[in-house]
């Protein structure tokens, strides 16, 4: 794991004169600062790896781009100088590190009459393949290889089409595709009103949509879903309009320009002597609002209209990684009811000590310009506060367990990062086995989960006992509804979504991927992503049974 930290260090955060991690949080603290206080302040969060930012900033604050946000929702109209100018935002983000969501909803469906009337349009899925190639272009020039969230109504007559847009494997290899659903077609299929006429234009019935969904999501994990009313019943600024897309991982939905500041606190360093020290990450999460705040004011922004719809509401989002982690060190199985009661009541005081700090921050720099006209009832700093990232790469630097996430396996193979491929083992399995067990054992153990991707198969106590088999459950060992219910349980207190795998084993059926939809649909989930083991070959986390090639 430390040569992981080292490599992830030098291949993307490291400026000129810098040597180490302290040497880029002074950086990045000295950009971020309003006052020498907050300097101390910050520097001290990111040593410790208390809270840290997310990659956009560690690459970019104090350095001549000084672009520090990650997520940004791009407007596409139905029009080739706007679908350009569209384009070419998108890629001043991404060579900074951003990411970006669009909603391609109002693109005419593929065949509708051009302004020639000898021409057709092309649809919402040929002008995604457009983004696709400029992002590719992109890569070329940044650090960070760009992502893209494509979203699309279920109304829109191309939706068969664009649920079958990455049917094969490398297609628009740039985006996240997701549909965008009404609660109206959830109870459809809630209630076993398949054969319902969902578009008179089309005739595509409601069964039809969400079977090619199931379809694809068994397939290859893709499209995902998201749920329109829910998210906008936490839609803080109504008045400006409806939110209809989020950035690349989902759990950020923003209104068109909008721009988002991520950051994430490490719940791992909060045990102390199996509790949990409670005034301590009250206190890191207002720092840390503090902190993403001023990123609003210290960024450089990529075009005028994000920095005008960004400062209007002022949006942050404020999550938290190393949760697993947490669990471990409480003695807690990930799939435990105590384990969802504590995730709900971490989400609850994050939160709270957030919105108490933007408070304060109202009483001394003023409330977000939107606020009159805002559902807040006591004026606040920042329309949204927070948001429950992936921190794939940040939580490498934190050396924790990503976002709230379960342990993917204790023992696998990492690719498709910095270029290189490492074989890990988690830090908290090797420390608690190793002292445990003679070497040869110790070695067959590793050999056996890196296999299978579980202990739970492990038939010898001495080896792996009950408990052990209890507490050490990972991605695969739980069941979807208990990764649903952990992700509902963090959302019933979250601004913003959550951004969270439902890991499937590879023997699951269409029926289990329904079911799981509507159950995350029922238990206020903002948005969903499933994936089924072994459905894909290029993935980042890998088991010797899934073994892929670069």
């Amino acid at each position: 794991m430390d040569f992981l930290v080292s490599e992830t260090l030098k291949a993307r955060y490291l400026r000129e004169g810098e040597k180490n991690w302290e040497d880029v949080c002074e950086r990045v603290a000295k950009a971020i600062s309003m006052t020498e206080e907050e300097y101390l302040k910050f520097k001290d969060l990111m040593v410790r790896k208390i809270f840290l930012p997310s990659s956009p900033t560690f690459m970019n604050a104090g350095t001549e781009f000084g672009q520090l946000a990650a997520c940004f929702v791009i407007p596409v109209e139905d029009g080739v100088e706007e679908i350009f100018d569209s384009i070419k935002t998108a890629a001043l983000i991404q060579k900074t590190g951003g990411g970006t969501g669009f909603d391609f909803s109002k693109i005419r469906p593929c065949g509708s009459p051009g302004l020639n009337e000898d021409d057709a349009t092309c649809g919402p899925v040929a002008v995604m393949k457009l983004f696709n190639e400029a992002t590719e272009i992109v890569k070329q020039f940044g650090r960070r290889r760009g992502a893209n969230m494509g979203i699309l109504n279920i109304s829109h007559n191309d939706i068969l089409s664009f649920i079958r847009a990455k049917q094969v494997e490398g297609e628009l290899s740039n985006f996240n595709i997701s549909v965008m659903v009404p609660d109206a077609f959830m109870e459809l299929v809630e209630a076993d009103r398949a054969g319902e006429i969902w578009n008179r234009q089309t005739g595509v019935t409601v069964g039809q949509i969400f079977t090619e969904i199931v379809e694809g999501i068994w397939r290859n994990g893709e499209p995902g879903i998201l749920f329109y009313d829910r998210i906008n019943r936490d839609n803080f600024t109504p008045a400006i309009g409806d939110i209809s897309a989020t950035n690349p991982c989902g759990e950020e939905p923003l209104l068109p320009f909008e721009s988002c500041n991520l950051g994430s606190i490490n719940l791992s360093l909060f045990v102390v002597d199996e509790k949990l020290n409670w005034d301590f990450l009250r206190q890191a999460a207002g720092r840390a609002i503090r902190f993403l705040d001023n990123e609003i004011d210290k960024n450089t922004y990529p075009v005028p209209e994000i920095e005008a719809a960004t400062k209007k509401t002022r949006k942050v989002g404020l999550g938290v990684m190393g949760f697993h982690d947490m669990l471990l060190k409480l003695g807690l199985p990930y799939d435990s009811e105590e384990a969802l009661v504590l995730g709900e009541k971490l989400m609850e005081q994050v939160t709270w000590a957030a919105i108490r700090e933007s408070r304060k921050l109202a009483t001394e720099k003023g409330p977000f310009p939107e606020y009159e006209d805002s559902t807040w009832e006591l004026p606040i700093r920042n329309a949204t506060l927070t948001a429950v990232a992936p921190t794939g790469t940040i939580s490498i630097l934190a050396s924790c367990s990503a976002g709230i996430e379960p342990v993917f396996s204790w023992v696998y193979r990492r690719t498709r990062t910095v270029g290189r491929e490492f074989m890990l083992v988690h830090p908290y399995f090797k420390a608690h086995f190793k002292s445990k067990l003679p070497e040869a054992d110790y070695n067959w153990l590793t050999e056996h989960v890196y296999k299978y991707g579980t202990l739970q198969n492990v038939d010898n106590p001495e080896l792996v006992n009950k408990e052990e088999k209890r507490l050490f459950r990972s991605a695969l060992d739980i069941d979807w509804k208990a990764h649903i219910d952990v992700q509902a349980a963090f959302q019933r207190h979250c601004h913003a979504g959550i951004s969270k795998t439902i890991n499937m084993p590879d023997s699951a059926g269409k029926e289990d991927i329904r079911q799981a939809l509507i159950y995350a649909w029922k238990n206020g989930l903002k948005g969903l992503t499933i994936y089924r083991t072994g459905s894909r070959q290029l993935v980042v986390l890998n088991l010797k049974n899934f073994k892929t090639e670069l």
